[in-house]
């Protein structure tokens, strides 16, 4: 392996530390460039990489759940992300959630031990342009990058907003309201319930649709006209304004939710989750908002068993940028009219943390192999993977191009009938994607050498 071969890679979150550790795996030498510590983003506040600043859930880790075929797919390919994820790992029932410190630190370790990983900090306002490149500086890439996106790469970008969901003193918690379960009892109960009767929703409704939200920055306020929100990191007080009983369809969901004090179901119930190892703090799950802290401590504490409760954090709402990637990349996340520049994350329009590291994944791999003088190899849609790739790269039917989380809508059609339902579907799914991602394994081993 021609180890003088360099990589320029551009933003150490989940999505560039991923595409770094695959090309540096495949003997390159790679040069992640970081603004942290000389600058931060709105949302980021640690000088580790692969910060997370939403919510610390990977989501599901069942095989019949798409993301969570999507990290076994990653963990064959040895995805860092996976491996730090796991070591890091938080009691969430069958989801997987990460004590979020625990996690940078793991990985900014791997990344700044690796010998063929040179870390470069300050900020880029271009690429270097004599190597092969990935950019992955993510939905809050700085505005002189992202305007050498757009007008020195000739790429249009689009804008939405992103929502964060506070955090709590588990100290704080009221345990004689709330109670411990997961819902249907599934896996161990991670999670705390707080129990609402139709009175108690009922005021707490009125005064989170009628609150108080937070002033937009200036460069925020023309993009606002053309909000786009998406459902998986919705606020709170966006969702409840589609209805009345929408909270309780979606994140306030009482069902399976069994109070065993009771016998019962309550009428609302607000789920907590654990932020880190040590259970000391909880995050609101789907509350993501864009309230003004104030507001935030008044509606918030109206939550049964949060009376009290002291915010360690409260939610933000941030911007975020992505590109129209079907008219500019291809299913190896290259650029159509320039094969030598890669996107990674978020930015290309894949939702979620899970999505981003696995964009970066092939990403790295796609860079690795330029660098070398292959030819590409992409992934099969059969595979997550791929299937992602292959929905940035193509869009949907409609053109109207939007970002899009790990689902089985995505993956290659099954060319027969499955009996016995979705979960026997998926099953499927799952089986032929993972004997697809081992043969895809052994052809990029056969491959790169």
């Amino acid at each position: 392996m021609e180890k003088d071969i360099s990589i320029d890679i551009y933003g150490a979150g989940l999505a560039g530390c991923e595409a770094a550790w695959q090309a540096s795996k495949m003997g390159l030498h790679v040069r992640l460039t970081e603004m942290k510590p000389r600058r931060f983003t709105p949302a980021h506040h640690s000088e580790g990489f692969a910060e997370l600043v939403c919510s610390n859930s990977l989501r599901s880790d069942r095989l019949t759940n798409a993301v969570g075929l999507l990290k076994e797919e990653m963990s064959r390919m040895g995805s860092l992300i996976m491996e730090a994820a796991y070591r890091t790992r938080v009691p969430a029932g069958s989801a997987l959630a990460v004590d979020r410190n625990l996690f940078s630190e793991y990985i900014t370790e791997k990344i700044r031990q690796n010998k063929n990983i040179e870390v470069i900090e300050g900020e880029a306002a271009s690429v270097r342009g004599d190597s092969v490149t990935i950019i992955a500086t993510g939905p809050l890439t700085s505005d002189a990058l992202a305007e050498y996106i757009r007008n020195g790469l000739g790429i249009g970008s689009l804008h939405f907003f992103d929502a964060a969901a506070p955090i709590v003193d588990a100290s704080t918690v009221d345990r004689d309201i709330v109670y411990e379960a997961s819902r249907y009892d599934k896996g161990d109960a991670d999670y705390l319930n707080c129990p609402m009767s139709e009175e108690q929703y009922s005021r707490f409704y009125h005064e989170l649709t009628g609150a108080k939200e937070a002033e937009l920055k200036e460069f925020d306020r023309e993009s606002m006209k053309e909000l786009q929100v998406f459902e998986g990191c919705m606020p709170i007080e966006v969702m409840a304004k589609r209805g009345y009983d929408t909270l309780r369809y979606g994140p306030l969901k009482p069902v399976g939710l069994v109070d065993k004090r009771t016998g019962k179901e309550a009428y609302a119930v607000v789920q907590l989750r654990k932020e880190n190892a040590e259970g000391s703090m909880y995050n609101l799950v789907g509350f993501q908002t864009h309230l003004t802290f104030p507001e935030q401590k008044r509606v918030f504490r109206m939550i049964p068993g949060l009376e009290n409760a002291e915010f360690l954090r409260y939610g933000v709402m941030h911007r975020n940028t992505y590109l129209s990637s079907p008219d500019c990349l291809c299913a190896d996340y290259s650029m159509r009219s320039r094969p030598d520049i890669f996107f990674a994350g978020q930015m290309t329009g894949v939702e979620g943390y899970v999505e981003s590291a696995g964009s970066g994944l092939v990403a790295g791999i796609g860079a690795a192999l330029r660098a070398l003088g292959k030819e590409p190899l992409i992934f099969p849609k059969t595979t997550m993977l791929g299937a992602m790739a292959n929905y940035v790269s193509s869009g949907n039917l409609s053109g109207n191009f939007v970002p899009m989380n790990a689902n089985f809508g995505i993956i290659e059609p099954l060319e027969h009938r499955v009996k016995g339902g979705k979960l026997a579907k998926y099953e499927v799914y799952a089986q032929r994607s993972l004997q697809d991602i081992e043969r895809f394994s052994q052809l990029l081993e056969a491959y790169k050498n």
